[in-house]
């Protein structure tokens, strides 16, 4: 095998392992108070740049969700580059003294490993902080911030489904000019759906010039079914803007 060859079928099996052990895992959990639950995902990416062709890309993701938190696997493919990665995640919130804390692991194919923690206080009024880490090796994530950073928050919660929140995220290792900033709102309506909103505004240097982008998610749930649709300009500081779909089912 090619050592590239060798990356992705390592990242197949991984991928394939944490399936497997998602599904045994809800077998187990069947006659249990709290089962597993699933989340499957598709996205479909188009890159677009001044003077060049755009070029697709495909997301799938796996989600279980239950007590000890929600454990995901993913692989993302890049025809056009040749370009694969197998992802693996687990977070979790628990909850003490009125303090939320949610840490997060993340690893990859092709060495990448990375974490976070985070916290918040408060329950209609609410605010946090938290701090990423990364090895720095190549990662294709799903939140397009920076990963090597840290951020603060607040917001106001009518119900724990109807609030906004307001997010600074900046980048405190190799580029920490670049920020993003999100405000999100959140709505739901009868028969178990819900809108959310998230804008987006970027700042930083990007290939050598300082940038000020807006960008947009919209998305809207239909009981188990859920849709994203965003515009996401000069994605992860590049020059390159991004238009993602993602299809969402609840199990």
């Amino acid at each position: 095998m090619k050592k590239n060859d060798q990356h992705l079928g390592h990242a197949g099996l991984t991928a394939l392992s944490m399936v497997l052990l998602l599904t045994c895992g809800q077998t187990h959990a069947a006659d249990d108070a709290n089962p597993i639950q699933y989340k499957p995902s598709v996205g479909l990416y188009d890159f677009s740049s001044r003077g060049m062709p755009s070029k697709q890309a495909v997301d799938v993701n796996l989600r279980g969700s239950a007590d000890w938190g929600d454990a995901w696997v993913g692989v993302y493919r890049s025809p056009t580059d040749d370009f694969t990665q197998a992802r693996l995640g687990w977070d979790n919130t628990y909850k003490s003294f009125g303090v939320k804390l949610q840490p997060s692991l993340q690893t990859a194919s092709g060495g990448f490993w990375g974490g976070s923690i985070g916290a918040e206080y408060g329950e209609t009024f609410f605010f946090g902080a938290g701090i990423g880490r990364t090895n720095l090796r190549n990662y294709f994530n799903l939140n397009f911030d920076p990963n090597d950073a840290w951020s603060l928050s607040t917001g106001y919660r009518w119900s724990p489904q109807d609030f906004v929140t307001l997010q600074l995220v900046r980048d405190n290792r190799l580029n920490p000019d670049q920020q993003h900033v999100h405000l999100v709102y959140r709505r739901p309506f009868a028969n178990q759906q819900r809108l959310i909103v998230d804008l987006i505004y970027k700042s930083g240097t990007s290939e050598g010039d300082y940038i000020r982008r807006r960008g947009l998610m919209l998305g809207y749930d239909w009981g188990d079914v859920g849709l994203r649709i965003a515009y996401d300009p000069r994605v992860n500081f590049s020059k390159v803007d991004m238009t993602r779909i993602i299809l969402s089912k609840h199990y």
